[in-house]
């Protein structure tokens, strides 16, 4: 049967936007079926995500306008599956779409039907706090903004009908039947939030402040039903002592749910640290078994909240709850870790309800013919997490196993790359290239601007006043239009920017929003619709470098907005449109890393026809799997690895290097280099390719000396060697009386401030293996927490039940061990404070995950950033989870952070799917941001040549003809296709020949002007009390994030600073700080990458060197050279960023104002006489 180069995906959730996205981007036509009236799912209702904060909506709404902007996806919302026919590469799905009773052709989303009509329904957005009309739309913000009549609840009164000026209204439209011819099926269907109604000890349902977490979600969200107020809802009053019971509808055998909801340890303690950063007067305290923190920062998250937030935690399963009928209150009994009895009253307890199978699942899964396991799950297999029992249809997220977002946005991609190599053959032969309009010329003609102001919910309009900044951007020169909106990033209002730009004729845009390194993509993309082109745009960042830093100075927040707001029209006016390179793309990647992880990754790519370079530092493949035997699961690692090598070391697209060395790495996105030496024989090669996965692996901790007596006495091993013990000679182990576990070394502490994820699954199974062995052996486990997340669980209790013993150790208070004569005595204290001690054969260590001290090195190569931890650093934890910011470099496995060998599967798979994004493609275009050369100044000194990163500038002979006379000379010239913008060459350039495109003098300088003039005020010095005013230049990649992370993190800091983006410090020209000075600044900030670690390579260090410089020149014109301070901040180095600002502001207080006099400029047409 032929094969079908067209996808369904089913559900639309973050997991199925993601794999839409990353098919569409990869040759395919995309169908996305979702079940409600929008996309977007569980996490379009969350307020904010862990463990960035980052609030929700924020970061999924681009990716919600992008899924429904695609020309290659199709979005069929209020739809469900009728029937499927066929085989892998050629299905035949009917699907029905269910009637809105609106014309989705002809209704504009305007939402006048809905605030007219007179009948109320339940809000199920907002979990049932609050009520719609019965004619509506999803959520504000929903993809796509269709409204829809529920005919449970219309009365029929015609007042919607009489309303609609568009005439989409109509009462007798029917369902739809839609057959689809597809290749391959994705199952993204996600999850149902258990109900605790039932649980009446509880009094859900019956107490109205006992609450579940998703209804919190809604209470915390500033578009919930209080407007992101906490309130009770019996009576509406702010509950200061607020309880989380974790676990509801986790880890129950009463109720049939035995498995861990893996997501609840986590939401709750970002619930927690919200409530508390909303009111301060909040008291949370979480009740729970275990704290299951044991994603990548999800550590540092909880005891931050302990520390910096006061949450409270309580290691206690509650049983019941009851209501006081006077106050609503809510009356606690438990018990401590101690024993003693307590009780205590809260003012609003919040359920932390677990995960279920869709109730939709059984009847979906009968259709497709596929199995599902026991707990009512779509069931996988360790080697395939993405595989269902039937070929041709894959799952991801929340459906397989209880995961969070990252997870969910990784297997996502992984089920995208099962499917690029099912149907490679047939990619590209179902899709539809996108028709932009023409770009309109403007000429000469003046700036005609619009500024778009954010609230963001209450983000930024919970501390700065937007209208009031809407009101000071309107009279700004040049501004033909402003306006304010709830989510600018919206579908709605990215639909009434195009609208406005051809209404009011406007040539150039200003949003005034978030963070352009996640949004400008988004808004540079609607204007170029609108027929801009999209380098007319500027994004003035007053939530993530305002609101969130200023949050308890409203006052200074709302002007620091309004000048961050007037330095973007500043720059606004000086741009102009730049052109777009278009470059062909080398069709072969390179693999670092030879183990489970890079082989998968290798694999994958190969089997779709793409050569592969799998480059690995050892003699073999395999790396750390070569230890492991067997999985939790009982699965044969050995058998499934040396099958892997096979395959590998037979693909004809795969060449694999061992003992391999990178010398260099040199390129860019579709066109990358790297020499290597590798083999006996160190011999030396040097190959091209298009894009680059990280696959280094970790390593296992190995105990300090005397740790635990590690390596001082033989009865004290690792997990590994025990593994080794158990499946290599069972009688090492079968003739011992007993063995101690002991959890948690060389994780969770100071050296190592994260969990290792898969210690207590490795602990567990070793322990199942030895009771398998000889069930007479005691065994003992002592940790901190057991963390069998998701359906590990089942093992945790099996271990149990067969005697396995598990005792509590608190970190402060760990085992003791002393040798004995022919044992080791263990000595722990439990939580009760009792001493137990333990006479055992052999002390296993749990030892944990550490990154390869090599990483630093190879991170200097790939100009790629490590966190704080040394693990590579993505480019967003929560949705860019396989991608690094440095585009056509990827990451998956340990190399990523720590991670299970199915999970470290699950990510090979991802990077792949996310490079094959780049490798389907024929050409790719490259940004326009780049320098250029004015060959009439240029002297042809060659320095530009010298200093460039990326060998980007050459210098051509450029003969004249003077008479009878030829001479002969050279002029820089700069190679477009390889340039990237950094602007070392132009601000290291001694006759000032070379320009900087967007961001050159005309852009930055005229930002510098505003940034030290005031939004308001007389022409004339200021007479108030003197306030630093401070200039900082950051660069984009890492000290701006480092800026945002701040803001994310809500590290607070002195409003002065005023920040000005630059692509790198390398570009940043002397003169820049000399302006700011000359206009009156009393500081200057400078921040770029750590040295080695630059984005372009060595652009820092040569800031670095022209800032040491420019001290001795400020020195000589009398500016004491303390104003100027430079330092290496990282995107991960968010606290150390508002740190260096605090003291650099209590230093330029202590120095005094600059001797050169601050003015203050009106803003509109005085502004205009003035000049």
């Amino acid at each position: 049967m032929e094969k079908v180069g067209a996808v369904l995906v089913i559900g639309g959730g973050i997991g199925g936007i993601q794999a839409s996205m990353d098919l569409a981007d990869s040759g395919y036509k995309v169908y996305l079926v979702e079940k409600t009236m929008g996309i977007g799912g569980i996490m379009s209702q969350l307020d904010k995500t862990f463990p960035t904060n980052d609030c929700s909506i924020c970061i999924l709404a681009p990716k919600l306008v992008a899924a429904g902007r695609h020309n290659n996806i199709d979005l069929l919302i209020n739809s469900q599956i009728e029937k499927v026919e066929g085989e892998a590469g050629n299905f035949t799905v009917d699907i029905k779409q269910k009637t809105f009773y609106i014309d989705q052709d002809k209704c504009t989303g305007c939402g006048l039907c809905s605030l007219k009509c007179p009948i109320e329904a339940i809000d199920l957005f907002n979990a049932g706090l609050s009520n719609r009309a019965a004619i509506s739309a999803k959520f504000p913000q929903t993809v796509p903004l269709v409204f829809a009549i529920d005919k449970k609840k219309c009365i029929g009164c015609g007042i919607c009908e009489g309303v609609c000026k568009a005439e989409a209204i109509d009462y007798e439209l029917e369902d739809k039947l839609i057959q689809l011819n597809i290749g391959a099926i994705i199952l993204a269907i996600g999850y149902d939030e258990y109900d605790p109604t039932p649980l009446k000890t509880y009094g859900y349902g019956e107490y109205l402040n006992v609450v579940t977490s998703v209804q919190f979600e809604r209470i915390l969200s500033a578009s919930g039903p209080h407007s992101g107020l906490i309130l009770r809802p019996a009576d509406g009053i702010i509950p200061k002592k607020i309880a989380f019971l974790q676990c509801i509808g986790s880890r129950d055998n009463r109720i049939g749910i035995e498995y861990c909801s893996s997501v609840c340890c986590m939401y709750t303690a970002k619930e927690a640290v919200i409530a508390k950063e909303h009111m301060d007067i909040v008291e949370p305290t979480i009740f729970t078994m275990d704290v299951r923190a044991c994603g990548k920062d999800f550590d540092k998250y909880i005891e931050r909240a302990k520390d910096e937030y006061g949450v409270r935690y309580i290691r206690s399963r509650i049983s019941s709850i009851k209501e006081i009928p006077d106050t609503k209150d809510l009356k606690i009994i438990y018990e401590t870790e101690e024993g003693k009895i307590v009780e205590e009253v809260f003012n609003l307890v919040v359920l932390s309800i677990g995960a279920q199978p869709p109730n939709s699942a059984k009847e979906l899964t009968e259709k497709l013919s596929i199995d599902l396991n026991e707990y009512g799950f779509c069931k996988t297999n360790t080697f395939t997490p993405v595989e269902t029992s039937k070929k041709g249809i894959y799952v991801c997220g929340m459906f397989s196993e209880p995961k969070d977002i990252p997870e969910t946005v990784i297997e996502a991609s992984a089920a995208a790359g099962a499917v690029n190599v099912l149907l490679s053959n047939v990619r590209n032969t179902e899709i539809t290239e996108k028709e932009l309009p023409e770009e309109i010329d403007f000429g000469d003609a003046p700036p005609r601007i619009g500024v778009f102001v954010c609230h963001c919910g209450i983000n930024i309009g919970g501390v700065v006043n937007v209208p009031e900044v809407v009101e000071y951007a309107a009279t700004l020169p040049d501004v033909a239009y402003a306006e304010r909106n709830l989510y600018t990033c919206s579908a709605d209002t990215q639909a009434n920017m195009k609208d406005r730009i051809k209404e009011y004729n406007l040539n150039r845009i200003i949003v005034a929003s978030c963070t352009p390194r996640t949004h400008e993509p988004l808004f540079q993309s609607t204007i170029r619709e609108a027929g801009l082109n999209k380098y007319l745009f500027d994004l003035a960042n007053i939530r993530d470098q305002c609101s969130w830093v200023h949050m308890h100075e409203p006052k200074e927040a709302t002007e620091k907005a309004k000048d961050l707001v007037r330095m973007s029209v500043a720059k606004a006016r000086n741009l102009i449109p730049l052109e777009e390179q278009k470059v062909d793309v080398i069709h072969k990647g390179m693999i670092i890393g030879g183990g489970i992880a890079g082989m998968t990754a290798a694999l994958n790519l190969a089997d779709q026809g793409y050569e592969t370079y799998l480059v690995e530092k050892s003699e073999k493949l395999g790396g750390f799997a070569n230890k492991i035997y067997q999985t939790l699961e009982t699965d044969d690692v050995q058998k499934f690895l040396n099958n892997l090598i096979e395959k590998v070391n037979n693909h004809k697209f795969i060449t694999v290097f061992l003992k391999a060395n990178i010398n260099s790495i040199g390129g860019y996105i579709g066109n990358f280099t790297t020499e290597l030496t590798h083999g006996e024989e160190k011999e030396t090669t040097n190959f091209e390719h298009g894009i680059i996965i990280v696959a280094t692996g970790a390593n296992e901790y190995e105990p300090k000396d005397n740790e635990y007596l590690f390596g001082q006495n033989d009865k004290v091993i690792t997990q590994s060697k025990l593994e080794e013990f158990l499946f290599s000679n069972e009688n090492n182990i079968k003739n011992l009386r007993s063995i101690v576990m002991i959890q948690c070394v060389g994780s969770r502490n100071e050296d190592h401030p994260y969990c290792s994820r898969m210690c207590c699954a490795e602990a567990i199974k070793n322990a199942l293996k030895i009771k398998e062995l000889n069930p007479a052996i005691n065994v003992t486990i002592l940790f901190r927490d057991i963390r069998t997340y998701g359906f590990k669980e089942k093992y945790y209790r099996m271990a149990r039940e067969k005697g396995v013993i598990f005792l509590r150790f608190d970190e402060k208070n760990p085992p003791e061990i002393n040798p004995e004569d022919s044992q080791v005595r263990v000595e722990v204290v439990i939580p009760s404070k009792e001493i137990i001690n333990i006479n055992s054969d052999l002390i296993v260590l749990s030892a944990g995950i550490v990154p390869p001290e090599e990483n630093s090195e190879l991170a200097k190569k790939l100009k790629v950033p490590l966190n704080e931890d040394n693990f590579f650093l993505e480019a967003h934890v929560k949705l860019r989870p396989s991608d690094f910011a440095t585009d056509g470099i990827f990451l998956c496995g340990t190399a990523r952070g720590t991670a299970t060998l199915s999970e470290s599967i699950a990510q090979a798979n991802s990077a792949a799917s996310r490079a094959v994004t780049i490798l389907s493609k024929e050409v790719l275009e490259t940004e326009g941001v780049t320098s250029y050369v004015n060959e009439d100044k240029c002297l042809g000194c060659g320095r530009c040549v010298e200093i460039c990163p990326y060998n980007a500038i050459e210098l051509i002979e450029d003969p004249k003809q003077l008479g009878i006379f030829t001479t002969s000379g050279k002029k820089a010239h700069v190679i477009k296709a390889v340039c990237k913008g950094c602007g070392t060459c132009f601000a290291e350039c001694p006759a000032s020949a070379i320009t900087m495109s967007h961001f050159g003098n005309k852009q930055i300088k005229p930002m510098v002007d505003e940034a030290i003039n005031v939004a308001d005020g007389p022409l004339q010095v200021v007479e108030e009390a003197w306030s630093p005013r401070i200039v900082a230049f950051l660069c984009n990649w890492c000290s701006y994030a480092g800026a945002d992370l701040a803001g994310v993190s809500r590290y607070q800091y002195p409003p002065n600073v005023r920040v000005i983006r630059v692509m790198c410090t390398g570009g940043m020209s002397k003169s820049y700080i000399l302006r700011a000075f000359s206009d009156g600044a009393d500081g200057v900030f400078i921040s770029g990458c750590h040295v080695g670690d630059c984005h372009y390579i060595s652009g820092n260090e040569n800031a670095y060197l022209r800032m040491d410089h420019l001290k001795n020149l400020l020195k000589m014109i009398g500016i004491d050279e303390e104003r100027i301070e430079i330092h290496q901040i990282s995107a991960s180095e968010g606290k150390k960023f508002s740190e260096r600002i605090i003291a650099f502001t209590e230093k330029i207080k202590k120095l005094g104002e600059s001797k050169i006099p601050k003015k203050s400029k009106k803003s509109g047409k005085i502004t205009a006489e003035a000049n």
